[in-house]
């Protein structure tokens, strides 16, 4: 399976970005055997948690607060994921505004060589009190420059 103690760093197989190694499980899969094209989106998320862990995001006492809403994803489903197994997900920031964010991403083979799918996924930051969108931090912004892609 999928090793979870590697820095996560641009991997050597894509030039921008980072690419987080994640599992399938059998329960992932539609009856016949592929990635159920719900559980793509599952994988997204998965994947941008990895990385907000990594740069002390979370739920943890010590992590700092993140409220934010998905307002808008894409998916494109180029090759079908075939069984259980270890796969990977490349992300990218596309755009950062005052208070939204879009990423790219791709759902790829562990060294990101072969694409199964691709989107983009635009989230609103909000205020935990009001709910209310609100301007991202600092530390937000350098988690999201750490991993620009060649168009942002």
């Amino acid at each position: 399976m999928a090793d979870r103690t590697a820095p996560l760093l641009v991997s050597e197989s894509v030039d921008h970005g980072v690419l987080i190694p994640l599992d399938v499980y059998f329960d992932d899969l539609d009856p016949y055997g592929m990635l159920h094209n719900s559980r793509y989106t599952v994988m997204v998320e998965r994947a941008w948690n990895t990385y907000a862990i990594s740069l002390g995001f979370g739920a943890s006492d010590e992590a700092e607060p993140t409220h934010y809403v998905v307002k808008a994803v894409t998916v494109v489903f180029d090759l079908p994921v075939m069984g259980n197994g270890e796969i990977a997900v490349h992300l990218w920031t596309e755009r950062v505004g005052r208070t939204s964010a879009t990423a790219g991403f791709r759902v790829c083979s562990p060294d990101g060589g072969t694409t199964y799918a691709h989107g983009t996924r635009t989230i609103v930051n909000l205020s935990g009190e009001t709910m209310r969108p609100v301007e991202w931090s600092e530390a937000h912004r350098a988690g999201f420059d750490r991993i620009q892609g060649p168009e942002a």
